[in-house]
């Protein structure tokens, strides 16, 4: 149950400049189906962000004939590539709250709103998250917070993922971690907390972010009332060769920057007698080899690279 806690009711403007912000690579297409989706949005005093990341085809031409509210097209340079899409995106915007988005997805008409009443009465809030759902099953959940990390194995899995909405997660609650493709941050949280851990790349981004978030006193809230639809699956059963690498490499880093020793030393011993076995069996026998190489890849480049290197400031 969620006990709300530091209700000094403080004082933020009535309705506070949000920057939405979201990320497109070659995706046009679908970042225009999101943009779209932003002319349903009641919320008034919003701005959108659009990096994009050096894009083969220049997607201004489609974004401008769209005609879409409010929104700003960046170009990333050379400056913007050293800092990261988000973090340099983050320099750009003018709100008092930031909204980030993944360009797959749909906005509901409330959903900033929906977003910000919490923080209206609960200065320990630094994060709040919305429901998300599937865009092609309009029913089913793809998120409604996150269970506590697995200290063990290194994961921590989605709450309410591939289950029918019946109302089951239509409660307020603090959750352990927040998704970085739909979630509204202060951006005072931002400037005292460092920005996207610009060596992750993908793939726990989200988890060290929300360590150093809970680490500064902040709260992370799941509010199911905001409401996001994806065209894509949070979880996929298939990985290439590419997301070996990156999930395998992060999640090691993640546990190196987060864990106390005697934590990283029972993930550790679970890697080498479980994990690491278990893949070098299962990419040998279906003969992914480059899947394999990706996984040893990404244990040597741990090895390699000092946990603190590149990591939070633009």
């Amino acid at each position: 149950m969620l006990t709300m806690q530091h209700k000094n009711y403080i004082a933020i403007k009535a309705s506070p400049l949000v920057s939405v912000i979201t990320l497109n690579w070659n995706q046009t297409v679908q970042t225009c189906q999101f943009l779209e989706s932003t002319k349903k949005l009641k919320y008034a005093n919003y701005e959108v962000l659009v990096c994009d990341m050096g894009s083969a085809v220049d997607p201004g031409p489609a974004i401008f004939s769209g005609k879409f509210p409010n929104t700003r097209l960046l170009k990333m340079d050379n400056a913007g590539r050293a800092s990261g899409g988000v973090n340099w995106a983050v320099k750009q915007a003018k709100g008092d709250f930031i909204l980030f988005i993944n360009n797959h997805t749909e906005v509901t008409e409330t959903l900033i709103e929906d977003l910000l009443s919490p923080f209206l009465n609960d200065n320990a809030l630094g994060v709040t998250c919305p429901k998300i759902r599937s865009y092609h099953q309009k029913d089913i959940i793809e998120f409604a917070g996150y269970k506590p990390l697995n200290i063990v194995t290194g994961r921590s899995s989605l709450i309410g993922n591939n289950q029918r909405d019946n109302g089951q997660y239509d409660k307020l609650a603090y959750t352990h971690g927040a998704y970085t493709g739909a979630m509204m941050l202060r951006k005072t949280v931002i400037e005292k907390v460092g920005m996207f851990p610009q060596n992750f790349f993908i793939y726990f981004d989200d988890a060290d972010l929300s360590a150093r978030i809970k680490k500064k006193g902040f709260k992370i809230l799941y509010q199911p009332k905001a409401l996001v639809y994806s065209r894509t699956a949070l979880n996929s059963s298939g990985k290439t060769a590419m997301q070996v690498y990156y999930t395998t490499r992060n999640r090691i880093l993640y546990m190196r920057r987060n864990c106390n020793f005697f934590q990283f030393f029972v993930f550790a011993l679970f890697f080498t007698l479980v994990v690491f076995p278990f893949n070098l069996f299962r990419f040998s026998l279906t003969r992914k080899f480059g899947h394999l190489f990706s996984f040893l890849k990404a244990i040597l480049w741990n090895i390699k690279t000092k946990k603190t290197n590149n990591t939070y400031n633009a």
